[in-house]
């Protein structure tokens, strides 16, 4: 009997997906419960297991758009589990030879045969060329030698050196083009970016932090705290609890629009903005005002291997408050980050890059960030954007007052 294994119910929202690829193939016995196949949804991937052991028959081909109810594959849980093969006792025996250890000859011939596979010391150059590739440092793996019996030439390694990023062999001056379909996830991205572009008073405002602080902090108490949270102190946590106080300071900005109301949030789910294999994806961080950092920097741990391994949920992605991206992982020094809707604010950090600044009318160098908030200029006033900005910065560079959201002594003394 033939047993249909159908596209499950992913969402609400959700009426077809993309059929990734096949984790098992046709004609292939699987066990219950195993992994058989990868779908894509608009939001995220997900894994089709075996409901029942039995031999495996595709019906859907991969890259294939199936609907919700759709049949992937059929599983045959009549069919006899094929038995695997015996190897012969005389294989069994010459594995056992293999196993032991070579002679002291032989590995020497070993290590002589691995040597003659490695490019010859006495590669053939010209005199200019010999000295351009000592004196530029070029390597001659790197280098396609045009000379008559594999003789690198100056051109040769001129033309190397003008083409650092080459592949070796590529055909120059191509005019090859590839197509490719759009996945699902990406044709999400470009709708939601283009709706946010037309729906929303875009409009974004810059400040600049000095790390310093921070940045002493984690150098003092990186070692101690991975050893007692076992996981790292990086910059998010900082950022995340910084942006907490002052959402709840700034409620508009932690507020998005229903129709003809604003919702107002009294909790702060975070959306962290995450470079994922497929494409850019963005889970949250629940009740972020109320959890510690340590456990702020293992959610974003958790979160990000999620995404690079495509094992994200949708309830993980669903929802939040408030996003920040991090484009300075990448080195972009200053950007305009675009909303995430139906969210109102979104904040940019950017590359920690030392600069001269002055202060008490002294120029120093300092590691400075700048930093980029966009919001909808519908829900979000000017006063209210620039003065969340203001006490995002003032609470990063002074991160004593993250354990209370104000300073210390005016906490003491209940000013």
């Amino acid at each position: 009997m033939a047993i249909d294994i159908k596209v499950p119910s992913v969402g609400e929202s959700i009426t077809e997906v993309t059929l990734v690829q096949w984790i098992k193939k046709d004609g292939d016995w699987v066990e219950r419960d195993e992994v058989i196949a990868e779908l894509e949804s608009e939001k995220a991937t997900f894994e089709i297991n075996a409901v029942q052991s039995g031999i495996l028959k595709t019906v859907a081909k991969e890259g294939d758009t199936l609907k919700i109810g759709d049949t992937a594959c059929t599983i045959d849980d009549t069919a006899a589990k094929p038995e695997k093969p015996q190897a012969p006792a005389e294989n069994k025996k010459a594995d056992k030879k293999m196993v032991s250890p070579p002679a002291p000859q032989q590995v020497v011939q070993n290590n002589e045969a691995a040597k003659s596979k490695e490019p010859a010391a006495d590669i053939k150059t010209s005199p200019v060329a010999a000295a351009m590739l000592a004196d530029k440092n070029v390597d001659v793996k790197k280098v396609t030698a045009t000379g008559s019996n594999g003789r690198i030439l100056k051109h040769d390694v001129l033309d190397a050196l003008s083409n650092p990023g080459r592949p070796l062999n590529q055909e120059m001056f191509s005019r090859e083009d590839k197509t490719e379909k759009m996945s699902n996830l990406r044709k999400t991205i470009s709708r939601r970016l283009v709706e946010a572009k037309n729906t929303t008073a875009m409009l974004t405002t810059f400040n600049e932090v000095d790390m310093s602080a921070i940045m002493e902090l984690r150098t003092k108490y990186k070692e101690i705290f991975k050893k007692q949270h076992e996981v790292n102190l990086g910059f998010m946590s900082f950022f995340t609890k910084a942006c907490c106080f002052a959402l709840q300071e700034w409620p508009a900005v932690n507020a998005m629009l229903d129709a003809e109301n604003i919702v107002y949030h009294h909790y702060c789910d975070i959306s962290i903005a995450v470079s994922a294999p497929k494409g850019l994806v963005v889970p949250v961080i629940r009740n972020a005002e109320s959890i510690s950092m340590a456990d702020i920097e293992k959610k974003v741990a958790e979160l990000a291997g999620k995404a690079k391994e495509n094992k994200l949920t949708i309830e993980e992605m669903t929802g939040g408050t408030f996003t920040i991206t991090n484009g300075g992982v990448f080195g972009s020094l200053m950007s305009t980050p675009i909303i995430n809707i139906p969210q109102s604010a979104i904040l940019g950090m950017h590359k920690i890059q030392e600069r001269p600044v002055a202060i008490n009318g002294q120029v120093v160098i300092k590691p400075m960030m700048y930093v980029a908030l966009s919001y909808d200029h519908r829900i979000v006033d000017g006063r209210e954007s620039v003065s969340f900005l203001v006490r995002v910065k003032e609470l990063l560079e002074n991160p004593e007052q993250l354990l209370f959201g104000k300073d210390p002594v005016k906490a003491l003394l209940e000013i």
